[in-house]
């Protein structure tokens, strides 16, 4: 059973300057949130309430500003510092004392998901608790990926950011691993571009035959806010399905309440924390 979760969130966030001069790419909104309340959202579903985020330097204070240690959402969050981008394999290295002999989620912190179906293939992952799994979704533009060759439901290659066709499955920014992961990592040599690439630490345990996989699905959304467009468009998207359905994607207070990690008294306690916003409005509807 996978109790704990990364959200690597360092980065320059260089496609988004001069934005990012000002404000980290990650505390940037998606539309009433900072882009952060979105992956740490999708761990909470998964029942994850042990959490380290991987930030910059001179970062932490800015995310603790916002999000705390944790406690207002009934959860548990550590910072440590990645003081250069060194891939996103990275995380396992930094976070080793953390995860310590224990299953580990990684997600990135620049990823969007989204969809009714996602929570249950969420549970499912959680007890798989021997090798690890990614996740899988179709795309139109797979050269800007990493990949993944599928043959008779078994992953045959993964690669990064093929210059030739491969195959249209990009791997997400969601990955559940056993608790070899650091010690794997730790073997990992630096690519062309100088990082420790998530795709080498996943042909490891797919030359041994522990890498499993599920796909995302049609009806669940999967985006990567990379860039500024990918944002707004993002921003967007959760715009139309808040109003339309009259509900608050990635509300941290309403997750943490449905599975009884905080009570309407913290929730009251955040209310005052957040001041009088939309946001608040809705909590005092919970």
């Amino acid at each position: 059973m996978i109790k704990k979760g990364i959200i690597l969130a360092g980065g320059m966030g260089t496609r988004m300057s001069p934005l990012t001069k000002a404000v980290n790419k990650h505390l940037l909104p998606i539309y009433d949130k900072p882009l952060i309340f979105y992956p740490l959202s999708i761990l909470m579903l998964a029942n994850i309430k042990n959490i380290l985020m991987i930030v910059n330097p001179g970062q932490i204070k800015n995310f603790q500003g916002v999000l705390g240690d944790g406690k207002r959402y009934g959860i548990k969050i550590q910072y440590k510092i990645q003081n250069k981008p060194r891939g996103l394999a990275d995380a396992f290295i930094l976070g080793r004392n953390f995860i310590k002999n224990d299953n580990v989620a990684l997600i990135l912190g620049d990823n969007f998901f989204y969809g009714q179906s996602l929570t249950n293939k969420l549970e499912k992952s959680l007890i798989h608790n021997n090798g690890a799994r990614i996740f899988l979704k179709k795309v139109k533009k797979p050269e800007n990926f990493g990949v993944a060759k599928i043959s008779k439901n078994i992953i045959e290659k993964i690669i990064e950011k093929p210059k030739k066709f491969v195959s249209s499955y990009a791997i997400t920014g969601l990955y559940f691993f056993d608790n070899k992961v650091s010690k794997y990592a730790k073997k990992l040599k630096p690519s062309k571009r100088g990082e420790l690439e998530i795709t080498d630490l996943l042909n490891i345990y797919k030359n041994e035959k522990k890498l499993n996989f599920e796909h995302i699905g049609r009806g669940a959304i999967w985006s990567d806010a990379g860039k500024i467009d990918d944002m707004s468009n993002i921003s967007t998207f959760v715009e139309s399905v808040e109003k339309v359905e009259n509900i608050k994607i990635a509300c941290l207070e309403e997750i943490s309440l449905s599975k009884k990690w905080i009570n309407k008294k913290k929730i009251l306690k955040n209310i005052k924390f957040y001041g009088n916003c939309e946001y608040s409005n809705y909590l005092k509807k919970l």
